[in-house]
């Protein structure tokens, strides 16, 4: 197996784009050696900052989805279900976790909360077949709205 990846590698630079992994695996076990006169500098950099957009990705997604579920809950009281209850206690426990997580993001977070209800209001009103002018152009959620907000389980309002 070793030297295929070896054959590959003396193949050329474009391994990275042929073979992500393999090439990766390489990248790793040549900076482990200390031999970084062999390394792809440039392309491990590109790498590693895709991780840390992946973690701010997640953050936003996780935002959306919360933000979409809270419009929902919002516009359509008489559709509320533990399903929806359930998905927004999930999110912002997914909210919280990547931002623990990954504290360097909580710089990000109105560019987050900002992109994030973007997207959430046009899947809010997708899915509950409401005119996109229904929800607010600005977000009507600050970030402790988002995670302090009381959702009650749905027959259990007061």
């Amino acid at each position: 197996m070793a030297s295929s990846v070896a054959k590959k590698e003396a193949g050329g630079a474009a391994t990275k784009e042929r073979d992500l992994y393999s090439w990766a695996v390489r990248q790793a076990s040549l900076l482990r050696e200390g031999r970084l006169a062999e390394i792809d500098a440039a392309a491990i950099a590109e790498e590693i900052d895709d991780v840390g957009e992946e973690q701010y990705l997640r953050l936003e997604s996780a935002l959306r989805v919360l933000m979409a579920h809270l419009l929902k809950w919002d516009q359509q009281p008489e559709a509320r279900s533990r399903s929806w209850a359930i998905t927004i206690r999930e999110q912002r426990r997914r909210v919280a976790r990547q931002l623990r997580k990954n504290s360097g993001l909580k710089a990000r977070l109105d560019e987050a909360l900002t992109e994030a209800y973007e997207d959430a209001r046009d899947e809010a009103a997708r899915e509950t077949g409401l005119p996109t002018r229904t929800f607010p152009i600005e977000s009507p959620f600050t970030f402790s709205d988002l995670i302090e907000r009381s959702i009650p389980w749905p027959g259990e309002e007061a």
